[in-house]
């Protein structure tokens, strides 16, 4: 079914583009400007401003080869890394914005929802991965970059994914790996590896995430009256029994003694794989599954920036705006560099994505299978994780004798204090 899919989106793009060839000359000024190669048409110069650092060298090349493939240019404003967001403001404000920008998923996306094109009707859209695509108001109006997961990261030799599956299963594999002198389970003391990762679940569980965050802001319900917030502080009595204490170990730590075989699972994203192979051969394999609180199957799965078309550009700006994306998502060019040189894992099912780490390929599978469960972290109050819910896991950590049901009341009252 998945090919299928792929195949008619592909030929979807492919005879919409076609269209649009067909119909050169009715666009302004500048589209019959000049001749370009392969017949393509001559398409208005657009200006792209993103946030990642990382990609800006590797972009400016692609666009490179876009004007050598289509005759059209592109212009790459400059990465402003941590001040991108406040210069993007500054340049929709100004009118002076760029074609095409990049934001990120959650409250970013909501602040600058007023500047998108509604891209629900063009055709690299349908290859969208399921559940990824970003979307305002029922439009879909973001194509992501990529996507990352996490879950648990196994040591394939010592852990079975059949023997974890519920609550009574991931407590009894802690005991017995305890019992043999492994540390079943491996949290960090970082903020994001402490908390601001594994709480993710009970919240993606909801019905609707979001709903739920909006009604937690107001008080009008709470984590320890939930049954899957319930089941998660059973989680966390478990690993807080079982396991070596995570205020005692920094994320290198972590990896470190689940690389040389000291600990079996360490709930991670696939990130934390370019730490693992500079310890070479493992001598074991690896994998990713997911935290089976409330019988979950899913891995966490996210897309941290999208790609948007400003929709208050000109017409013809928006059109040769969305060739550039259409070309960027279907040509052969434009998928080999999402892959290869931004070192993305694809959110688009058209695209695929060889020699790819072993957690790359299993956030890579769950993503084209949709066997995911969202970032509702996206959608935290801004620093809660750092400033307020790392303090209650820390303090739950430090102390034998909290119970997971006074973390509960720990974290209620920490996230009603960030709500406020």
């Amino acid at each position: 079914m998945k090919k299928v899919k792929s195949a008619f989106g592909l030929l979807t793009a492919t005879a919409l583009l076609a269209t649009m060839v067909g119909c050169g000359g009715s666009a302004g000024d500048d589209s019959s400007a000049t001749s370009s190669p392969a017949g393509t048409e001559k398409l208005k110069k657009i200006s792209i401003f993103q946030s990642k650092v990382e990609i800006a060298e590797p972009l400016e090349a692609l666009v490179k080869k876009y004007k050598e493939e289509t005759g059209n240019e592109v212009e790459v404003w400059g990465a402003a890394g941590d001040a991108y967001s406040t210069q993007l403001q500054a340049k929709l404000t100004a009118n002076e914005g760029p074609t095409i920008f990049s934001v990120g998923t959650g409250a970013e996306a909501e602040k600058f929802k007023s500047y998108y094109y509604d891209l629900s009707n063009e055709p690299y859209v349908k290859n969208i991965a399921p559940n990824m695509a970003l979307k305002i108001d029922g439009k879909v109006v973001g194509v992501p970059y990529g996507v990352e997961g996490f879950g648990l990261v196994y040591n394939k030799s010592l852990v079975d994914p059949k023997d974890v599956t519920n609550l009574e299963s991931f407590t009894k594999t802690l005991e017995k790996l305890k019992a043999e002198g492994k540390n079943g389970l491996s949290l960090s003391q970082e903020a994001y590896f402490l908390i601001g990762h594994i709480i993710n679940t009970p919240f993606a569980l909801q019905p609707d995430p979001q709903a739920f965050i909006e009604k937690l802001n107001k008080g009008e319900v709470k984590m320890a009256d939930t049954k899957e917030f319930q089941e998660f502080a059973k989680f966390m009595e478990a690993i807080k029994a079982n396991t070596k204490n995570p205020m005692e170990v920094k994320y290198d730590t972590q990896m470190g003694d689940f690389a040389t075989g000291k600990t079996a699972m360490v709930h991670q994203g696939n990130w934390s794989y370019s730490m693992l192979k500079d310890y070479g051969d493992l001598g074991f394999e690896i994998g990713m599954m997911p935290l089976p609180l409330a019988g979950n199957n899913k891995l966490a799965v996210g897309v941290a920036s999208n790609w948007v078309i400003n929709g208050k550009a000109s017409a013809d700006e928006i059109k040769a705006a969305s060739a550039f994306l259409n070309w960027l998502f279907t040509s052969e060019t434009g998928k080999n560099a999402i892959v290869k040189e931004f070192k993305f894992i694809p959110a688009m099912v058209n695209i695929e994505a060889a020699d790819l780490d072993p957690l790359s390929k299993a956030v890579h599978e769950a993503t084209k299978s949709g066997q995911t469960i969202p970032w509702a972290n996206n959608y935290f109050p801004q620093g809660i994780i750092v400033n307020d819910l790392a303090p209650a896991a820390q303090e739950f950590f430090l102390k034998k004798d909290m119970t997971g049901e006074q973390f509960l009341q720990k974290l209620d009252a920490a996230w009603a204090k960030a709500a406020k």
